[in-house]
């Protein structure tokens, strides 16, 4: 494992016994400490220091990328090390790519609850620090589209001798108008007993024609 010695800034120190920008100087030497352990990393998997001769190194450094990392104590933007063979890796990200996916998850299902964009906007900005823009959330909850085309045109394998047609109201957005509209779903009882949802259909009424 390589040899980690962190090198701190004293002014990042004295900013630590400030309390105006303690929490700066904390986001800071977070930043620090991580991207110093980035080029550890990287020194480690290449076998070599930047511009050393060695007859143990597996390749060479491609300059850095800009990532940004969410933590308590603010936005971190951290220099991930780029490789020539494209080989460099850390583990640093994994658990916050998890963290990531759970919130993403999280704000789709609220929309999908019936929660507004907006006040999506505050939940985030409140709980994370970070505000998650309504145009965002709307083209995340896009990502969805495929997904439900999909369900709607599987071809139907099973043969469902009942078949039960009911409708929610639910909010829609219609040109540039928030709208109450009816969602009519089709429910068969297959030969085993167990209902499925075979299908959906958003309506303006829940009619017999609809």
């Amino acid at each position: 494992m390589a040899q980690l010695n962190i090198t701190l800034d004293t002014e990042l120190l004295h900013g630590l016994f400030t309390k105006e920008t303690k929490d700066e100087a904390f986001s800071k030497l977070l930043e620090e400490i991580f991207n110093q352990v980035l080029i550890a990393q990287s020194t480690e998997q290449l076998g070599a220091e930047p511009y050393e001769r060695s007859d143990d190194r597996r390749a060479y450094r491609n300059g850095f990328r800009d990532r940004e990392l969410t933590t308590r104590v603010g936005t971190l933007t951290l220099r991930v090390p780029r490789h020539r063979n494209g080989n460099f890796s850390t583990t640093m990200f994994e658990r916050y790519q998890r963290s990531e996916q759970a919130l993403v998850l999280s704000m789709i299902e609220m929309v999908i609850n019936g929660v507004s964009t907006r006040k999506i906007e505050n939940i985030t900005e409140e709980l994370c620090g970070k505000s998650f823009s309504k145009s965002m959330v709307s083209d995340l909850c896009k990502k969805l589209d495929p997904v439900v085309e999909a369900f709607r045109n599987r071809p139907l394998t099973s043969e469902y001798p009942f078949l039960m047609v009911d409708a929610i109201y639910i909010k829609a957005r219609d040109n540039h108008r928030v709208r109450s509209k009816s969602l009519l779903i089709a429910i068969g009882v297959n030969e085993e007993g167990y209902r499925e949802i075979i299908g959906f259909h958003l309506s303006e009424s829940e009619s017999e024609t609809s």
